[in-house]
Formats: structure tokens, C-alpha cells, sequence
């Protein structure tokens, strides 16, 4: 069984195969989702200065709601501000230049993390925005109208959503469909006893020796310089710690991605390859090598 995070890359983009994404996002958001469309994958870059806004797949359920799935192996301090920022950016990327605030979507932010993200004991977390009286405590009410409008009852039901999936936390037990799912995105495996909406269908296009010969190598090369990488950079973080500083870190995560970049390209992976496990452009791949020469 191949992972998520490449057959996201590769493989979920094709309609015929969305049935698998839509399981997940079904039974993550406990209601049936369909897609209409898979957008790019990484958002417009309006500025020079501007991050970019990089998700792994961005999704259009229906007119009126989005959803981002992001994975990320990587640790972020500022990881819970990056999921801000992609959905605001995303929120103002779909509304057309003068429209109306009604215009404004929904947003569903689903983020599958390999590392600590905060402190907390559980493996699947939910935010949401909730307005309540600071007196009565009551939620706050959307009017009939609205109501109607937006077929919504509560006035933070229009806010976007955001779901933390912490991996590395699940222990392994799955007591319903969506941990069957997590047993899936930590082990790549997918048990036969397994009942989750859209894993009949991974099952199916997901198996290694379903892959051409030419993904099969891709795929290969893919775990190869993830292995690489993640050697890689628990020595740069390491040497960050030591200086004792956050710049540090920075640097160390830095230099990490760049010893991954020339190590990969030394061993014959290709520039689309060492792009997929570091996250780095073509463009700063190939000025990584030209100056390592």
C-alpha cells in the first residue's frame, strides 16, 4: 500500500479516483461529502514578499464550502498560524473583486501532522468560532433570514472549521471508521476488516503493484529521499538546539534541505522528486546545486 501524502500527489487528482478523498473527508466531517473539483496546489503568489500559501490538496465541495488538506512532517512553531493564514487567503482568493459578503465561503481546514502541534492527549482535535452571551451564555443566532440564506442555525457555523490530526498519537486501536482511516495515514496499511467510506476504493487504486513502472520508481525514488531528508534534518535540528536559539533552528532547517537537495542529487533523484520530499521549487533546487559546485 502506497502512502496518502504521495497518492495525493499523484494519484486522488483524477475524478475517478476521488471517491477515496471524499471517504475521508465523510467520515472526518461525519456527514457525506461530494467534490466537485480539485484546485492547484500550491495558492497564487500576489506579492513578491507574499508566503506562499502551500496546501496538498484543495477542494470545492459544493458552491458554497472548501476544503484544504494539508500533511505536514515537518515541525512549525508557527504551524497554527499557517493554517490561519491558508484559509484566510483561500477565503479571499474566492470571492470576486466587488462581490457581496454572502459570496464569502465556508472553509474547512483538515491538517494531517506527524509531530507535536501543541500539548493535549487526544489524536483528532476540532476548532470552531462560538459566539455565547458573556452574561446568558447563550450561542448567538443567525435571524430566520439568514437562516435561510445560509441554511445555517448558529452565526458561527459561517466561520471556518479547522481539524488537527496528530498521527503519531494514535495508538493503533481503531474504535470507529474515522481511526480506521488514521491506522491508514500512520501505517500504510489498510486492514480487510476495515469499513471506512472510501477505503474499498483505496484498497483498489492505492496497492504498489497496481503502479506502472514508471510510478513504481517514482515512488521508490519518493521514499528514498524522504529517508535521506529525515536523517537530514534531525542532524540540522539537533545542531540547532544546540546554539540555543530559534534562529538557529532556522538555519539548522535550512542547511538541512540543502544537504537533502545536493545528497538526492548526487544519488541520480530527479529535481520533481527531491521538490516533492523538501518542498523546495525547481528554481531553488537547481540554485542549491549551482552553488554546491
Amino acid at each position: 500500500m502506497i502512502s496518502f501524502d504521495w497518492a495525493m500527489k499523484r494519484l486522488l487528482r483524477n475524478k475517478a479516483n476521488f471517491a477515496v478523498l471524499e471517504g475521508f473527508l465523510s467520515e472526518l466531517l461525519r456527514r457525506k461529502i461530494v467534490i466537485k473539483h480539485i484546485g492547484e496546489s500550491e495558492g497564487n503568489r500576489e506579492e513578491e514578499d507574499d508566503k506562499l500559501n502551500r496546501v496538498d490538496i484543495f477542494v470545492e465541495a459544493d458552491d458554497r464550502e472548501l476544503v484544504i488538506v494539508e500533511l505536514q512532517y515537518d515541525s512549525e512553531n508557527d504551524y497554527f498560524q499557517r493554517m490561519l493564514y491558508g484559509v484566510s487567503k483561500s477565503i479571499t482568493e474566492h470571492i470576486n473583486i466587488g462581490g457581496k459578503y454572502t459570496q464569502v465561503r465556508k472553509v474547512y481546514s483538515v491538517n494531517i501532522v506527524y509531530f507535536d502541534l501543541g500539548t493535549g492527549d487526544d489524536y483528532v482535535y476540532h476548532g470552531v468560532t462560538d459566539f455565547r452571551g458573556l452574561h446568558t451564555h447563550n450561542e448567538l443566532q443567525l435571524t430566520a433570514k439568514q437562516q435561510q440564506l445560509y441554511t445555517k442555525t448558529f452565526a458561527g457555523e459561517l466561520y471556518p472549521e479547522y481539524y488537527i490530526i496528530k498521527v503519531h498519537k494514535f495508538d493503533d486501536v481503531a474504535k470507529n471508521t474515522l481511526d480506521e482511516w488514521i491506522y491508514y495515514l500512520k501505517n500504510n496499511k489498510i486492514r480487510d476488516d476495515f469499513k471506512a467510506q472510501g477505503l474499498d476504493m483505496a484498497r483498489q487504486i492505492l496497492a504498489l503493484d497496481k503502479l506502472s513502472d514508471s510510478e513504481k520508481k517514482r515512488y521508490w525514488q519518493n521514499v528514498e529521499v524522504r529517508r535521506v531528508r529525515d536523517s537530514e534534518m534531525e542532524t540540522a535540528f539537533l545542531d540547532g538546539e544546540t546554539k540555543g536559539l530559534e534562529k538557529g533552528l532556522e538555519k539548522g532547517l535550512e542547511r538541512g534541505l540543502e544537504k537533502v537537495a545536493i545528497n538526492a542529487h548526487s544519488k541520480g533523484y530527479s529535481i520533481d522528486a527531491i521538490s516533492d520530499i523538501t518542498g523546495l521549487t525547481a528554481e531553488q533546487i537547481r540554485q542549491i546545486l549551482k552553488k554546491s559546485d
